[in-house]
């Protein structure tokens, strides 16, 4: 598992060019991923909203965006750098006021029980040290009935997995340490995705920490999966 004190250091490391890498080497495409978790939140019609490992905000914004006006949203990561990039963002966008961001440890959340209808985390799961406890977290800060929903990388159709590691492993570190001047983290990012688990393997974990209706729904290929689950 990673170690949570490397990790807060490279998120730090690379905070100021982390939006421009990921549209980079995702195409574009991380744009239609965030617009599908949105969606899905949209029709649960959430009055308070967590989204955890929120990084420089755009998953957070998204929903500020998508969501009807009055949702309360909440958005936590444990490195500030990142969340201080998602500050300046949020400076000057009235519609994106009323995102609360805020510093905190996804394995012990400062969230007291049954605060949120949602909890979201994008591409943030495969970070934690323990998942296990992670998501035991999510699961007690939801109310009952509460939402889950993961975006996070997963293993791709068997017939796109040539192409698709061959590009994680030549491609996009190459790609990154240039765009960032860091290498190394997207050496590791590259490494944490190929490791992570597949839709079903992730789905048990999901289970295993007290959700029920757990749902996976593969996008481009299934090289992402986005699950959703009941508390």
């Amino acid at each position: 598992m990673p170690d949570p004190k490397a990790v807060n250091s490279m998120f730090a490391r690379i905070a100021g060019s982390y939006d421009i890498a990921n549209h980079l080497l995702s195409g574009g495409v991380d744009y239609w991923w965030r617009q599908r978790l949105v969606r899905l939140v949209h029709d649960t019609k959430p009055s308070a909203l967590l989204d955890l490992a929120t990084g420089s905000g755009d998953v957070a914004f998204a929903l500020a965006d998508g969501l009807p006006e009055g949702a309360r949203i909440t958005g936590m990561d444990f490195c500030q750098p990142m969340l201080d990039e998602a500050v300046k963002k949020q400076a000057g966008y009235n519609r994106w006021s009323g995102i609360e961001f805020r510093q905190g440890d996804g394995m012990a959340l400062p969230l007291p029980d049954q605060t949120f209808d949602v909890v979201t985390i994008s591409f943030g799961l495969r970070n934690m040290a323990d998942r296990h406890k992670s998501l035991s977290e999510m699961r007690r800060v939801l109310r009952p009935g509460g939402r889950l929903f993961v975006l996070e990388f997963s293993q791709p159709f068997f017939w796109f997995r040539p192409v698709y590691y061959a590009y994680l492993k030549f491609v996009l570190p190459l790609v990154a340490g240039i765009v960032t001047g860091d290498r190394s983290a997207y050496e590791y990012l590259c490494g944490s995705i190929e490791k992570f688990p597949n839709r079903e393997a992730m789905s048990m974990e999901i289970s295993r920490a007290g959700f029920t209706v757990v749902r996976a729904m593969p996008l481009t290929f299934g090289i992402v999966a986005l699950h959703e689950a009941v508390a």
